[in-house]
């Protein structure tokens, strides 16, 4: 099996406004620039398990959850908590009766850098709230994220609580010496701002332990995205746009095989957020694999002549997915298992259907994480879709 197109699995060569895949038949690579798209700057995961912030226009390869890395694509978003990097205007505030605790500012943080705290809870602690230098946030309805690094001083098991207004919040267990982001997602009902609680009457820990926080985030999506610093205002991370066109025999055009191994976060609420699709600079006609609003993955060839969709309700984790097509004679694999065949699927062997755009979250709402892409311009056999998306 020789790929027309191979993308990642652990090769990433990019640089601004570029990443490579490479046509790698009869083992005579081939370069194939993708264009790759940010008008901002953005953070990333690194290899050391730090963040760091990447350039305008460069490809983010995200360390986060493989160590052979991932492309992240994302969506526009706002971090609107304007201070997060200025852990002075940090405030703990105890209003029960118990003792006041202690925040110890210079502390390493996620960039190894200063920008951390260490809370002291004292063993009396009852009503405590840690914001993060504001109140009131500019969100006051709608889809919220709300996310911060936290780890313990000492090992052990604590519960605590974020909160992004009176009917969302969430009790988180931190039990690790290590930085783990937490997450909030839900729907705001008021403009308060994101915070950390330790509340033991709401189900939290007891005080008489010491946390160092870092890199908190609030965001009007439903699902967190990379983290973006801000030094006294909100700041904005445009959206990643990656595509090409490639040459001619690239793109199996009366057979072929799209192979994808991805994750995305299953939170997502917009309609029909594309994946990875491929077309001929028309919706008219198109193949790939797009998320739908019912908590589906959908896998769809459209305008070829007999059109198809499947839908596999697997919708978080990571998904090995495979669609092999040739005239009446389709095929969908999903993490080794067959999903879907039909030999009912016409594909024209003449006036050929002219795709020739590839293209990852081309335009709408979808956070993705890419490791693998490959696509073939033959129709590979059931057994081989099912060896290639085996998990």
């Amino acid at each position: 099996m020789s790929n027309t197109l191979k993308f990642g699995n652990g090769e990433w060569y990019g640089k601004e406004g570029t990443i490579l895949a490479y046509n790698s038949e009869n083992n005579n690579y081939k370069p194939l620039p993708f264009t790759f798209d940010r008008d901002s700057v953005a953070t990333r995961v690194n290899k050391q398990g730090l963040i760091e912030t990447v350039g305008s226009d460069q490809p983010r390869i995200d360390y986060l959850n493989d160590s052979n890395g991932a492309l992240l694509l994302e969506p526009q978003s706002t971090n609107v908590l304007e201070k997060s990097e200025i852990t002075s205007t940090w405030t703990y505030t105890e209003f029960g009766g118990g003792s006041s605790g202690t925040i110890t500012t210079d502390k390493t943080d996620m960039f190894g850098g200063t920008n951390a705290i260490q809370i002291d809870f004292p063993s009396d602690a009852e009503n405590v709230t840690l914001t993060f230098g504001q109140t009131t946030s500019s969100i006051s309805s709608g889809s919220v994220s709300g996310s911060v690094y936290i780890k313990l001083v000492e090992s052990g098991s604590k519960t605590l609580q974020l909160r992004c207004s009176s009917g969302l919040i969430r009790l988180i267990n931190v039990d690790t010496t290590k930085f783990v982001r937490y997450k909030l997602s839900g729907t705001k009902n008021n403009n308060e701002a994101f915070s950390l609680k330790l509340r033991p009457s709401e189900g939290t820990s007891s005080g008489g332990f010491s946390i160092i926080v870092c890199q908190p985030q609030e965001e009007a999506l439903p699902y967190a995205t990379s983290y973006i610093p801000t030094q006294g205002s909100a700041v904005t991370r445009l959206q990643d746009v990656c595509s090409q066109t490639p040459p001619d025999g690239v793109i199996g055009q009366t057979e072929g095989t799209l192979f994808l191994d991805f994750e995305f976060d299953g939170n997502e609420t917009v309609a029909y957020p594309p994946i990875i699709n491929i077309d001929d600079g028309t919706s008219s006609k198109r193949f790939g694999i797009l998320r739908n609003p019912n908590d589906t993955i959908h896998i769809y060839m459209v305008n070829i002549s007999t059109q198809f969709a499947v839908n596999t309700t697997q919708i978080s984790g990571r998904l090995k997915i495979a669609l092999g097509y040739a005239n009446n004679d389709i095929a969908v694999y999903v993490n080794g298992v067959s999903l879907y065949t039909t030999n009912s699927v016409s594909i024209p062997t003449t006036n050929k259907i002219s795709l020739n755009r590839f293209g990852f979250n081309s335009t709408l709402n979808t956070k993705s994480n890419i490791y693998d892409v490959k696509l073939y311009n033959t129709r590979l056999s059931n057994s081989e879709l099912a060896a290639l998306t085996q998990v």
